[in-house]
């Protein structure tokens, strides 16, 4: 009976601990979840003083706006979806109305206005691209509108349009549900504005294409040891999408081009009638 008892004395000794141990790594967690929103509100209050400080410079300054963003992407303060969600509920919102004040309105607008011309670019080059423009084509067709806007090259506030600028652009037309997107093929960005996902196989020859400006299924059979089929399969189905076009005056083998390759080589004297 006694060694009875010293075992059950032992299994609620043990059962004490355990619950000790718990109630202990409870604890902890707990204070380093305080700790860490401690640290995270104090960076939010530094955050939020420097762009009081240079709020002109993160307007007007492409670099340093770019910059800023990353910083508040750093501790999770996401400066746009706060003032959507201000804009959005009224007025409610103590995040969003301190960052509209700090701010002010323009930044924010310069992203959705940005939107809205990316959204025409999209739109306005869809039959040339099929719904595929690299981001650096964007940039320069919108800085290309500014400046005839503006009676010639120059800047106006928040102007300096740059790449990192059309990717946040972009960025906030996803609570829309649009079908914007960023995509990379190779190592450049590109936006899709159509609903359609690019497989391995169309974008491996997107890639292609990037090199020369054109592809045709020979070249894709010897250089991606792919099968004539699949090479054909792939080429089609982007001719379909509009985003290769097909040239049949090459002689022989047809050639499958990128339709900004080509465009750009006609605006160039490029290619001949």
């Amino acid at each position: 009976m006694s060694r009875k008892g010293v075992g059950l004395a032992a299994f609620d000794r043990s059962r004490l601990t355990s619950a000790s141990y718990a109630n202990h790594g409870t604890a902890l967690r707990t204070t380093n979840a305080q700790a860490l929103e401690t640290q995270l509100s104090v960076f939010r209050s530094l955050l939020q003083q420097f762009a009081q400080q240079h709020g002109k410079e993160i307007r007007s300054n492409p670099s340093f706006r770019a910059q800023f963003a990353r910083m508040c992407t750093a501790i999770g303060v996401d400066f746009l979806a706060a003032s959507a969600s201000h804009e959005g509920s009224g007025g409610k919102g103590e995040e969003s109305s301190i960052w509209g004040q700090l701010l002010g309105r323009t930044v924010n607008d310069f992203y959705f206005e940005l939107a809205v011309k990316v959204v025409e670019v999209c739109s306005d080059t869809r039959g040339e691209n099929g719904g595929l423009i690299e981001v650096r084509k964007v940039r320069e067709l919108l800085q290309v509108r500014q400046e005839k806007q503006m009676g010639g090259p120059g800047q106006k506030e928040g102007g300096g349009l740059t790449e990192d600028d059309v990717l946040r652009a972009v960025g906030t037309l996803k609570p829309l549900g649009s079908a914007y997107s960023i995509v990379r093929v190779g190592s450049k960005p590109y936006i899709r504005s159509v609903p359609k996902e690019l497989n391995t196989d169309q974008s491996a020859v997107l890639e292609a294409v990037q090199v020369l400006g054109y592809v045709s299924v020979s070249m894709l059979m010897v250089n991606l040891k792919w099968a004539r089929a699949r090479a054909k399969t792939a080429v089609e189905d982007l001719v379909g999408e509009g985003m290769l076009w097909v040239d049949k005056q090459a002689g022989g083998e047809w050639d499958y081009w990128s339709p900004g390759f080509m465009l750009e080589g006609q605006d160039g004297g490029g290619f001949g009638g």
